[in-house]
């Protein structure tokens, strides 16, 4: 988003000539220190702007200061164009508003080149809530509280200071300062509950963030899925890890975390699938479902 607001901030001063650090950042949801950054990050861009202290001071730019379009090529024009529409998708208002501005400035007419639905199948207005306070607390940088959900199943209240959303393998994440481990983490958002945005806020850029995934051992599997499961066998494996087999299954080979999620991943096939190696994965499917049936038989 930073980008973004660089952009509106050099607009504004073409348009009004005048603004406070102040009034950007309200207009923002920012503070005043994070708009300094953000005048110090286009100054030394080469883009004339600079303060004024006293009576009827604030932030300017050289009054023959011109945005020249020349200054970007057709394909970095276009780029900034689909960039900006692809974050209208995510937050309305104010990208909308930018990117008509910059449509006009480079003379392109809009291609409506990208349709982001943020919710799944079957989603409630609560998740929809969820990711939009999500957002603004990014935005408003406003610290989270919520009830979070791990790998393990057990539940705890966590505050952390949301910096970024992330996708990443069909699943939204945040990525967060947690202030309990007093680091960086990476929270599934379908795994938070009871979110709330507070009003305490906080001054934090997002490093190269380095993803803290939890520590576990693997299995190598090898399945055999019937050729009726196509359309999950090629949504969920890649290409490689899939060999089609004369009689139209697929025998498939992959990596797991070994936890039970991976032993209920594999009985959701139910019996459309069946596991040819490890041996011993064979056996735990097979006392599991043993189990299952002594609750429909007394």
């Amino acid at each position: 988003m930073q980008v973004n607001r660089l952009f509106e901030i050099v607009y504004l001063l073409l348009d009004r000539k005048t603004v406070t650090a102040n009034e950007l950042a309200e207009h923002f949801g920012v503070s005043p220190r994070t708009i300094y950054r953000d005048i110090d990050i286009l100054s030394t861009a080469n883009i004339p702007i600079y303060t004024n202290k006293g009576k009827g001071g604030g932030i300017c730019l050289l009054e023959d200061f011109v945005l020249n379009k020349s200054m970007l090529t057709e394909d970095e024009q276009n780029q900034i164009l689909f960039a900006l529409q692809s974050m209208e998708k995510i937050s309305a208002e104010r990208q909308e508003k930018l990117l008509e501005k910059m449509s006009t400035f480079f003379h392109k007419t809009r291609r409506n080149w990208i349709e982001i639905d943020l919710s799944s199948w079957g989603n409630t207005s609560e998740q929809e809530q969820n990711f939009q306070l999500i957002q603004e607390a990014i935005l408003q940088q406003k610290v989270l509280q919520f009830v979070y959900h791990n790998t393990n199943g057990e539940e705890k209240k966590r505050q952390a200071e949301p910096l970024q959303l992330y996708f990443k393998d069909k699943a939204w994440y945040l990525k967060a300062y947690a202030r309990d481990r007093e680091d960086y983490r990476l929270f599934k958002i379908a795994r938070m509950r009871k979110i709330e945005k507070l009003e305490e806020t906080f001054e934090r850029e997002l490093p190269e963030f380095i993803e803290k995934e939890p520590h576990f051992s693997t299995v190598k599997l090898v399945l055999e899925i019937s050729q009726s499961q196509a359309y999950r066998v090629y949504d969920e494996f890649e290409k490689k890890q899939i060999t089609k087999q004369p009689n139209g299954d697929f025998l498939v080979k992959a990596e797991f975390p070994e936890n039970d999620w991976v032993y209920g991943y594999i009985l959701s096939f139910g019996e459309f699938a069946k596991v040819i190696s490890p041996d011993y994965v064979k056996e735990r499917i097979q006392k599991s479902l043993k189990r299952s049936l002594k609750n429909y038989f007394l």
